[in-house]
């Protein structure tokens, strides 16, 4: 495991999902962990159990997002890694989905991406050395899905938000980089019942779900000395689910 000894690492949406298993797999390899959330109650709870210290965040409030980052350096003295995690996925189909329902999910996706991660340069620059991870998502930039087409639009939208970031921020010492989850198994997902997830696992080539922590996994690469090299970059961790030409495959 890469090691992050040593390291500040702030987790948006850590609370649950693919967040939370960020959080653990940072945990085992030494970094101080911080997870937020907006259920204050729960997310203490999930801290406990963790062993990492909780934030209440709404990552759409630019004024939040700003204090809780300042508070991070204030008690750690720095930030040393931020994965903007924080997102929803609720489904709409494109004929009955309202202007509300776009905004939201824009407004949570991309939105809250922007102002958290502009928030965490301000400290990185200073620094001259950060990582920045975002959870984006296969759906959108490469495949699509019924009923999301706002959402895939906001993870589209993710990446080339961390492309350009990635570029004005390539000589202080700070990477921007991206992962593109397929089926994790989440807490979302299994929602949708076994059957779904059965159906899902026979059309992936490893014929098996992801973990939120094979997630962590990545997310701990790119949030490593090792991966000084990479940015504005995407990693899919998908199982194969992108690769067949035929379905089933």
């Amino acid at each position: 495991m890469f090691n992050l000894t040593g390291k500040i690492a702030f987790i948006s949406g850590g609370t649950k999902g693919i967040g939370k298993g960020i959080a653990q797999v940072f945990k085992r390899a030494g970094a101080t962990t911080i997870i937020s959330g907006t259920d204050k109650v729960k997310g203490e709870v999930i801290a406990k159990e963790l062993g990492v210290d909780f934030i209440s965040l709404d990552v759409t409030d630019q004024a939040a997002c700003k204090n809780v980052i300042d508070g991070i350096v204030e008690k750690y003295g720095r930030l040393d890694i931020l994965c903007s995690n924080a997102g929803i996925f609720p489904q709409h189909s494109l004929k009955e989905m309202t202007v509300e329902d776009w905004d939201l999910v824009y407004t949570v996706n991309l939105k809250g991406t922007f102002l958290l991660v502009q928030a965490a340069l301000n400290v990185m620059e200073k620094q001259q050395y950060g990582r920045i991870i975002i959870t984006s998502s296969i759906t959108g930039e490469m495949v699509g899905m019924p009923g999301y087409s706002h959402y895939g639009a906001s993870k589209a939208g993710q990446l080339g938000f961390m492309r350009s970031a990635a570029l004005e921020y390539a000589t202080q010492g700070i990477t921007i980089n991206s992962i593109m989850p397929g089926m994790i198994v989440t807490e979302g997902l299994q929602a949708f019942g076994e059957d779904f997830l059965k159906q899902l696992e026979a059309t992936t080539p490893m014929r098996t779900l992801g973990t939120p922590e094979d997630i962590g996994h990545t997310a701990c690469f790119l949030a490593s000395d090792e991966a000084k090299y990479i940015t504005g970059q995407t990693i899919v961790v998908d199982g194969g689910q992108v690769l067949p030409e035929i379905q089933g495959v």
